[in-house]
């Protein structure tokens, strides 16, 4: 039976979401809770790359004898401090974490005050920086489907083309922050457009500059790739009725989950 797990994590001491060779990384940590909960060799799959840090997450696993009593708990009991285990329900055989995932959004975190407290998940930048003209920037974003200039190069992708539902920026206090939606992300996308948004905002690069970067098709054309450490993972989407939820019915006739009160 396929099951899935709803997570999240802080992934500071973690080399990523996916198991690594000589490197610590979330999978790895959950694979080895859930193996010796289960008393038998279990392999997740996630819902795919993500940043540094997950607030809402999704992995699936397979296991044919029925879960035990407070799984969750125990779980967690097993995990360390920086990775929480939310619920585990079941699903359809052919329920698939990563590739059942309609949308994915980030968010990336900058301060504009030096913050003593917050500088493990804020990118500092003490000079000023225009965001009217930054969400003019996103605007020109997604008229774009075409991402090559943002992604990492040496990959081994079989298409740069992702499309974008939203990108923007807003301020809250000190922090400036930017949200990105879309149906997929290419390695080290995120991080790449941020950097280039940044040099429009401090006026290094103009409009028309920053749309003929997106048409050069071309990596060294783009801003630098800011630091990892502020991005997150803000939740990944799924269509009603693909996805991951089994649905059930309740005497009023509404599709309801039940799952989450079984496993929780």
């Amino acid at each position: 039976m396929r099951y899935f797990i709803r997570l999240s994590y802080n992934g500071k001491d973690y080399n990523g979401w996916q198991r690594q060779p000589k490197a610590p990384s979330v999978q790895e940590e959950i694979e080895r809770a859930l193996s010796l909960l289960l008393r038998t060799e279990i392999s997740i799959v996630g819902a795919g790359r993500t940043g540094v840090h997950a607030r809402d997450y999704y992995a699936h696993f397979d296991h044919e004898p029925s879960l035990p009593e407070n799984l969750v708990n125990k779980l967690n009991s097993f995990l360390p401090k920086t990775i929480a285990i939310k619920a585990i329900f079941p699903v359809k055989d052919d329920a698939h974490a990563r590739f059942d995932a309609r949308s994915r959004t980030y968010q990336y975190f900058i301060s504009t005050e030096k913050d003593p407290f917050g500088y493990e998940q804020h990118y500092y930048i003490h000079y000023p920086l225009d965001l009217d003209l930054m969400n003019k920037a996103c605007e020109i974003l997604l008229k774009h489907t075409d991402f090559q200039c943002f992604s990492k190069v040496n990959t081994d992708v079989r298409t740069y083309i992702c499309h974008l539902t939203e990108a923007y920026w807003r301020q809250q206090g000190a922090l400036l922050i930017f949200r990105i939606t879309a149906d997929r992300f290419l390695r080290n996308m995120v991080r790449a457009i941020v950097g280039t948004l940044l040099e429009v905002g401090s006026g290094k690069m103009t409009l028309e500059g920053f749309e003929q970067v997106l048409l050069s098709k071309n990596r060294s054309q783009a801003g630098y790739s800011v630091p990892g450490h502020a991005l997150f993972l803000e939740n990944v989407l799924y269509l009603e009725g693909e996805l991951p939820f089994a649905p059930t019915t309740t005497e009023n006739g509404n599709r309801k989950n039940t799952s989450y009160r079984n496993y929780l």
